[in-house]
This record gives C-alpha cells, structure tokens and sequence, in this order.
C-alpha cells in the first residue's frame, strides 16, 4: 500500500493540467460510483489525478490512484485491496483502465455494497455500456470525457478564458460573440491549427503528432476493437482495412455490399465492424430522422478531423474535413441526422445546416450555414469554427 501512495503523490505532485476541462464542473460528485468513459488519448487518466489535486491535498491519505495496468492487480482484486484502503481510512479510490482487470463490473459491485463510505471514480474505454451493464447499471454514474473542443484549444494557445455557449446562444448571438473571439485571438489560423492536430491532448508533447496519432487509431482498434469486444486477432486486418476504405468515402454513403466483397465477409459483418469502429470513437455514422443500427447509415463520417490527416495525409478532401468537425462538436449536446433536401445535417430535429467553404452562396433562409473562412458571420450564415465553443 506504501508503494501506492508514494506512486499517487509524486503523480499528483507533477500533474500540470494545461486547461480545466469542462467536465470537471459537470459530474455530481455526490456520487459513490463515477464512471469515465473516452477514447484512448483524450487525457482520461490526466483527468483522474486533476480529481485529486483539486479536491485533496497530494499527500492526504485519504485519496489514492491506481492503474490497473498494474502487474500486482494479477494477483488481487479490487474489492480486497479497497477494503484495505477503507479500513485505514481511505474514502476516494481513483481507478484507471478498469477494464484491464477480469470481472471488474463484480468487483465494484462487492465494493459498493461493503464499503458505504467510499467512493470510486473509474475510467474506462468509450466502448463499455456502463448503463446497461447487469452488475453496475443501477448504481453507476456515467460521463464521457471528449477531446479538446476549438474553444479549449484556444483557451489553451492563447491563456484566454472563453466561455462555451449553447447552440440557442450561438444561432442568435453569433455575430457577437465572434466578435469578441476574434478581437482577441487569430482565429483563421487557430482553427486550421486545430482541424490538423487539436482534438487530442498529446499534441503538448515534444513528439510528432501524426505518429502518435497512428499509433493511439492502431490501439483503438487493437484494444477497444477486438480486445474488449473479443473478437479473433485473425481479423485484425480486415477491420483495419474496412477503416481505410471508410475514411475514403468520409461524408459518403459506403457501399456495404462492395465493402464486404473487398474485405472478404458478409454484409452484417460489416455493419458490425462500423458499429464497433463508431462505438470506440474512429467514426460516426448520421442517418435519417427515425432510423438507426443495424440499418445502412446514410453517410459515414471520421469521429474528428484530425483522424483523416494521418491516413491519406496528401489526399484530404476539406469539405469532409468541415463535415467531420462540425458533426463531432456538435455531438456532445445534440441529435444529429441526415438533413433535409440540400442541407448536410438536421440538428435536434428543428435546424437544417449546410456546410459551405465561403459565404459566396445562394443564401436559402429556410436553413443555417456553417461557414469555413470567414471570422464573423451575418444573419443565417455563421462562422464554422463558432461551433468548437459549445463545450
């Protein structure tokens, strides 16, 4: 348990959180059992020890974060190391990569039951149906920790400190706004910074991005794919190549028959990787009003923009590139489906929106545009990059 506590103080200790996530204002702490769910690389454990350091002191016993990555936990569970840190008052166990551990939904199970004072916060891959989960679902608290909005990533290049707006605030005030934004900051520069490399965190190390970005898709796949979803090794690569071909046909219909001939499987098969490839955040899919899996999306989309650049890195196309990004920021909060007549998307079943390059359009007043390449809108024409400040 020593050794545990000297890890979590220097942790904690050295942990420099380079912006506040909104999340950490969104949970109800009152919870006893908090689950974290994102995508690998959004900073989830980063997150944990930012819990500690705001709400313990780094020495105070009190707290402990552990990772299940942890070669000891092969040979002890959960509940019995938990019941060892109640007895001597622990009261908040941060637990990262929960899914690492066999059987882990029973261990926080016997833990909740045993110990009525403590309370975990796990992680967790965004694959795991916490909610729906038989041991778990009636008792936990779920939220999803994203990646950097194009607010955050401002706030974080620039030390400002801009607020998120809803999308009400947005659609009447956006002139506004924007015009305090780009009074402060360039924002032609910061969004296309931020449409290459801005969603995931990692992009503050001294490395080269898309490498790192490679490498994190790889591991999605690998883990959150076919580790968790146990499916066979041996079909690595034909999920790995259903991924290339998709992020092609990004803001497309896929032909699922031509897909499954290519890779070598059945249409429901196919359909079964895409769900999976959306679940663990590579990809979206947007479908009509009414409709959903298993039934043939209406388009596909990557899950953010920085995830087409690494794979094709000479060939993005920017239109999709706009699609993908207003779809992911807008993801949070709201209902996306297939758009009405020329519109792209349909949000929350009230508003169609139509992804321009320029205001140079024939304006139709029955529908918004988000608009790339420009910094201040008018009327139903508004900034593209005004949607990376809903979170």
């Amino acid at each position: 348990m020593e050794a545990f506590f000297r890890t979590h103080t220097y942790l904690v200790e050295h942990t420099h959180v380079a912006v506040r996530r909104t999340l950490m204002d969104e949970i109800d702490w009152r919870g006893r059992l908090i689950g974290i769910k994102g995508t690998r690389g959004v900073g989830k454990t980063t997150f944990l020890l930012e819990i500690a350091k705001e709400r313990f002191d780094a020495r105070d016993r009190r707290c402990l974060y552990i990772n299940m990555n942890n070669f000891y936990f092969q040979g002890r569970g959960i509940h019995d190391f938990a019941g060892e840190f109640y007895a001597q008052g622990g009261r908040v166990l941060l637990i990262d990569q929960i899914f690492k551990k066999s059987e882990w939904n029973h261990e926080l199970r016997r833990c909740y039951d045993d110990y009525p004072e403590l309370q975990i916060i796990f992680t967790g891959s965004s694959v795991m149906r916490l909610l729906s989960d038989p041991m778990i679902g009636d008792i936990v608290a779920c939220y999803s920790l994203r990646g950097f909005s194009f607010r955050e990533y401002v706030n974080l290049k620039t030390d400002n400190h801009f607020h998120p707006h809803t999308l009400e605030g947005i659609l009447q005030q956006h002139e506004t706004i924007a015009h305090e934004v780009a009074a402060k900051v360039d924002v032609e520069s910061l969004f296309k910074e931020y449409l290459h490399h801005g969603f995931y965190p990692f992009f503050l190390e001294h490395t080269n991005y898309s490498e790192n970005l490679l490498k994190t898709m790889n591991m999605m796949i690998e883990v959150d794919v076919l580790l968790i979803r146990q499916i066979e090794l041996k079909y690595l690569t034909k999920i790995k190549k259903l991924y290339y071909l998709l992020a092609l046909e990004t803001g497309k219909s896929p032909n699922v028959s031509k897909l499954a001939e290519t890779i070598d499987t059945s249409r429901a098969t196919v359909m079964n990787y895409i769900k999976y490839l959306t679940d663990a955040r590579l990809m979206n899919m947007l479908y009509p009003v009414g409709e959903s899996f298993p039934k043939k999306p209406s388009k596909v989309y990557m899950y953010n923009s920085n995830l087409m650049y690494p794979i094709r890195p000479m060939e993005v196309n920017a239109g999709a590139v706009r699609e993908s990004f207003f779809y992911n920021q807008l993801l949070k909060d709201n209902k996306l489906n297939e758009g009405n007549k020329n519109a792209h998307f349909l949000v929350n079943t009230m508003y169609n929106f139509r992804i321009e390059e320029s205001m140079k359009v024939k304006n139709n007043p029955d529908m918004y545009y988000a608009v790339d390449k420009t910094e201040i809108g008018e009327g139903n024409m508004i900034p593209l990059w005004l949607f990376g400040f809903l979170y």
